[in-house]
């Protein structure tokens, strides 16, 4: 009898944890997208609306209320499309054991360290360029029609890259950890209406590469030689180089919601502590 009442516990366990998990990746989708926000605060008000006639006895109201809450599923499915089929993608891409790799405190100061100094000698000679770094979601979809690479990430490189007439210099860099994985992808342009219009394609595929999933994408501009860090579905405009590379570095920082927390914690310590007594040697 115990192990039928532990059993049921489980099941109820499970089926609440299933539940939170699809609610929390609805909600996360969600936030990262304008057009999915929008549609949830719009059947949010129609719920609302209905709960509103049922209490005030509006009969009328409810009733065509209770049609559309009815015909809702349908009309999202047609009207929306695009969205919901980039949000199934984006599902596809996740790699559920994490990002592509985690990257050790030296390994992740280089990587910095490289952009970094390719960013501030672009800006500074306002050359146009956009690097994306992968997280959690996969870039394999962007990475398949562009031109592989493959190679340690330095900023020589990605100067190399960007610099004029050359003929991968109007794509994007997709960056794999702490390697350039390619160059030259095409990546897909934000629809944001309220994205200024002075910003041209650099900046709209810079966000629309954060909002369909969680990568981070750095932008300098052409014209102006602005630096320009899209992440969680926002762009951060006319960053100073500090404030880039402090977004950069808290970026990378290894979630907090894995079971080798603690490890990766003490492991990243230990390497600091290691680095620190160096130095004084």
């Amino acid at each position: 009898m115990a192990l039928e009442e532990m059993f049921t516990i489980l099941k109820k366990v499970l089926d609440v944890g299933i539940l939170w998990f699809i609610l929390y990746y609805i909600l996360k989708y969600i936030k990262n997208n304008v057009k999915l926000t929008l549609i949830f605060k719009g059947v949010l008000i129609i719920i609302l609306l209905k709960l509103l006639s049922d209490w005030l006895d509006l009969n009328t109201v409810g009733m065509l209320l209770e049609y559309v809450i009815e015909s809702v599923p349908i009309a999202i499915i047609v009207l929306f499309q695009p969205e919901i089929r980039n949000v199934l993608e984006s599902i596809g891409r996740t790699q559920l054991l994490g990002r592509h790799k985690v990257l050790s405190v030296d390994e992740r100061e280089k990587v910095v360290y490289e952009i970094m100094q390719a960013v501030e000698y672009m800006k500074r000679n306002r050359i146009g360029a956009l690097i994306v770094i992968e997280r959690d979601y996969s870039l394999n979809q962007y990475i398949e029609n562009a031109n592989k690479i493959y190679a340690d990430i330095s900023s020589e490189l990605l100067i190399s890259i960007f610099f004029p007439n050359n003929p991968l210099h109007d794509g994007a860099v997709i960056v794999q950890g702490d390697r350039i994985t390619c160059a030259g992808s095409i990546l897909p342009t934000s629809m944001n209406s309220q994205l200024s219009k002075r910003l041209g394609t650099r900046h709209r595929a810079a966000l629309g590469i954060a909002e369909v999933g969680d990568a981070v994408a750095i932008c300098v501009s052409e014209e102006t030689g602005r630096i320009s860090i899209a992440m969680d579905g926002e762009l951060n405009y006319n960053l100073t180089l500090e404030d880039a590379r402090m977004m950069l570095i808290s970026s990378l920082q290894p979630k907090k919601d894995t079971f080798f927390d603690a490890d990766l914690d003490l492991q990243e310590e230990k390497e600091v502590n290691e680095n620190e007594e160096q130095k004084e040697n």
